[in-house]
């Protein structure tokens, strides 16, 4: 298998070189313009300005509105296509410049934005958040959880960016356990598509160790068994954990991102070896800010009932009668109580509407505890 040699690098030809520092320097030039139209703004009408989410996103749908009519991406490779150093389709790249620019000018011109995640780096709560915020942003990576509800609860970042669900595996324990503990809002919510690669320095034929944290492990399982049934299983914390033991140890491979692999200069030996196609975790954004309504939202509570005949089912009717489709509902054991439990519960709607607002003051009278955990727009 070729690899790039450090010692003998190849060299664009000089007329190449000098059309890409041309570019280079437009773009600062540029990228320099836009962060003083913020400073600008931001200067003369204080406490005004959006918030980093909404500039990303307002970025975002810049680049979408082409005065061309074209997409931003036409003539980049597509999904599915040879590509060299990233796996983002089309509008993928143009997605993520779109961040990167409003992260970046953003963080310069006003003020840096702590945005905490279930790090390290190139993790796949670490992709949901770049997916929102880009990856110029301030983005703090912490060992578990909770840290990223602390973060939040504590003012020491404005963000949090956690898993809630997934598609295979489904309810995120530590997440659902923190909604009871803390008192942070949910901002949005990121489904972020989740491709397990297996990367390697070696061929697969020589992998004797495969490393990966748990959950990626369980959801590539059929297929590890099928192709590597003689190789070990070893579970660490995260998959960019994997990949640098990878990067270091002989005869050993990593269940993770691409991403990771590329920060890590491992070679990808298989693409996509999830055993579910449709493999997807939902993240959501933590933090204090109430969303306005949108037409498009989403409302999540949490609560607790009576333990007794018909109580769920009583409360269920309260839904039922304001018109309104729950979109995911959950129980979660009450902690220190046998027997009893809260429910998580998703339902289309914003809660500034009169049946979301409705329903939730119904619920109200016959919950034993009620909590809010935000309206949202729905991704």
């Amino acid at each position: 298998m070729s690899r790039h040699n450090p010692n003998n690098p190849q060299r664009l030809p000089s007329a190449v070189t000098e059309q890409i520092a041309e570019l280079d320097r437009e773009i600062l030039r540029l990228a320099q313009h836009r962060c003083k139209l913020l400073k600008t703004y931001h200067e003369q009408t204080p406490g005004s300005f959006p918030s980093l989410r909404e500039a990303c996103l307002q970025a975002e749908s810049n680049i979408a509105r082409q005065p061309n009519g074209k997409s931003p991406d036409h003539g980049l490779p597509q999904h599915g296509q040879p590509q060299h150093g990233t796996t983002a389709g089309a509008s993928g790249f143009a997605s993520s410049i779109a961040k990167y620019i409003a992260g970046a000018t953003y963080a310069q011109a006003i003020r840096p934005t702590r945005i905490a995640f279930l790090g390290p780096v190139q993790s796949y709560s670490y992709l949901a958040a770049c997916k929102v915020f880009g990856s110029a942003s301030s983005l703090v990576g912490v060992t578990s959880i909770p840290a990223v509800f602390e973060e939040v609860a504590r003012d020491q970042a404005r963000y949090g960016v956690v898993p809630i669900e997934n598609s295979t595996d489904g309810r995120i324990v530590d997440t659902l356990n923190m909604f009871i503990r803390t008192p942070v809002q949910i901002c949005g919510e990121i489904p972020l598509p989740i491709h397990h690669n297996l990367l390697a320095r070696c061929d697969r034929s020589k992998i004797k160790r495969v490393y990966s944290k748990p959950q990626a492990l369980s959801q590539c399982r059929g297929w590890l068994a099928e192709h590597l049934p003689d190789a070990q299983w070893a579970e660490v914390a995260s998959t960019t954990a994997a990949a640098e033991i990878a990067a270091r140890e002989e005869g050993a491979a990593a269940v993770a991102s691409v991403e990771a692999g590329i920060e890590h200069g491992l070679d990808i030996i298989v693409r996509s070896i999830e055993d579910n196609p449709n493999n997807v975790t939902r993240f959501v954004v933590i933090g204090k800010e109430r969303p306005s309504p949108t037409g498009n939202d989403k409302t999540s509570i949490m609560f607790q009932v009576p333990h007794k005949p018909g109580a769920l089912a009583d409360v269920m009717v309260l839904f039922k009668n304001n018109g309104l489709n729950l979109t995911w509902i959950e129980s979660f054991p009450v902690p220190g109580i046998a027997n009893e439990y809260f429910f998580f519960v998703e339902l289309e709607g914003h809660r500034d509407q009169p049946n979301v607002g409705n329903a939730i003051e119904k619920l109200r009278g016959e919950a034993i505890r009620l909590e809010w955990l935000g309206s949202y727009p729905r991704s």
